[in-house]
């Protein structure tokens, strides 16, 4: 099988939009969790959200491009072009090369209600506009990166819920991995306005402590009481290694396992045996000593049977070994389809930069969350090995592992 590396990242986040903003934000303990008002005024639970700014993208891309483009996709132009430029790949290149392109989103809602509307109100499908279409399309990511950068290779979005980003990286790097691709543009993206999850709020997914909206996010944590939505969009650039090595890229870390499997029971409680079976697969197949991983960085979302069952599942695995295990949730809120490819990102980070960003709001430990290695304060450590978790409703569950490259 061929080896599978990272050559570019880039990342449009409530920590930031560049990779240096996000990493000094992981290292600061910086949340990027507020109050909207505009959602309470709209009648929801909680208030609670991520903060995201949509990029200004007027004079970057002609206003028919930017007419085919929701929010989601104008971060995930941003993340990529910030990924492709750290890879060192032009537009020369990718107009002679078959590259790829995996892409993690399950939700184009707001252009959907807004078309529907205008036809309610209006009673004229035509005054939709004629980047509707393209907008409320799931693959809406992947038709308007494939697009803007003239990517020929696979062309394709993976919608598993909030494990479609670390999804989408696992199934590149199969192509590369079985020769049917050279390069392959991965990532996740997930939309931040209100229409997106408001049905998340109307079943109390989200958590309501409104009075300290950095608090609110508390993965693990005795007394955590929901999540908080957030977005943006992450990419990764992975090749196969000689490939890389005679471009002359800039090699960062090597995709060493990718794990997955469906818990095949309820649609939105999780399992124990389904998270465990996917760590399992993924350490399996790295060929590496599981001592070697020296940092977990967790699903967890800061939901009670979430958090759980994760925790339990990563103790079935890992036992009493002493590694450190974070959710960066404590401080992006869930991420949701971009969650996967982002704590990819924040990991590569935190790997690069020797520390552990702090679980933010862990004060309790519960039952099971006191079995595992859980740092409420950023912890100065190298590391060249992590595992990252991503599971989503429906029960499917990715597990990749990184090692570094130096």
């Amino acid at each position: 099988m061929k080896r599978v590396v990272i050559t570019g990242m880039g990342i449009w986040s409530c920590l930031g939009k560049s990779l240096g903003e996000v990493c000094e934000s992981l290292y600061n303990g910086k949340s990027g969790i507020v109050l909207d008002p505009l959602r309470k005024e709209m009648g929801f639970r909680s208030g609670l959200t991520a903060k995201v700014d949509v990029p200004d993208l007027k004079g970057v891309l002609s206003r028919s491009q930017r007419a085919y483009m929701p929010e989601q996709a104008k971060y995930a132009y941003c993340a990529t072009v910030e990924a492709l430029r750290n890879a060192r790949i032009d537009q020369d290149y990718l107009d002679t090369h078959d590259v790829g392109l995996l892409y993690g989103n399950d939700s184009a809602v707001e252009p959907a209600v807004r078309a529907v509307d205008t036809i309610r109100e209006k009673r004229d499908t035509t005054l939709c506009g004629s980047g509707a279409i393209f907008q409320s399309m799931n693959s809406t990511v992947t038709m308007n990166l494939g697009t803007i950068f003239h990517l020929r290779g696979i062309n394709l979005t993976v919608s598993g819920a909030c494990a479609s980003g670390a999804h989408a990286i696992g199934l590149g790097a199969l192509l590369i991995q079985t020769g049917l691709q050279d390069m392959v543009v991965c990532g996740g993206a997930q939309e931040v306005n209100p229409f997106s999850v408001g049905s998340f709020d109307g079943i109390s997914a989200f958590s309501v402590r409104e009075d300290a909206p950095e608090k609110a996010s508390r993965p693990f944590d005795r007394d955590r009481d929901g999540l908080v939505p957030g977005g943006g969009a992450a990419t990764v650039i992975i090749e196969e290694y000689e490939h890389a090595v005679r471009r002359g890229a800039p090699i960062l870390a090597e995709i060493l396992g990718y794990g997955f499997s469906s818990n095949g029971e309820h649609i939105s409680s999780p399992n124990v045996e389904g998270p465990s079976k996917s760590l399992r697969m993924a350490i399996e197949r790295t060929g590496i000593q599981i001592d070697e991983i020296g940092y977990i960085n967790a699903h967890a979302t800061s939901t009670h049977v979430g958090d759980t069952n994760e925790a339990k599942a990563i103790y079935n695995v890992f036992g009493d070994r002493k590694i450190e295990v974070t959710s960066t949730k404590s401080q992006t809120g869930h991420e949701m389809w971009m969650a996967g490819a982002s704590e990819i990102i924040y990991s590569m980070l935190m790997m690069k930069n020797d520390f552990i960003a702090a679980n933010l709001n862990f004060e309790n430990p519960d039952e099971d969350s006191a079995k595992l290695l859980i740092p409420n304060r950023r912890v100065e450590k190298h590391f060249d090995t992590f595992l990252s978790n991503s599971f989503g409703f429906g029960g499917t569950n990715a597990t990749l592992v990184v090692r570094n490259i130096k």
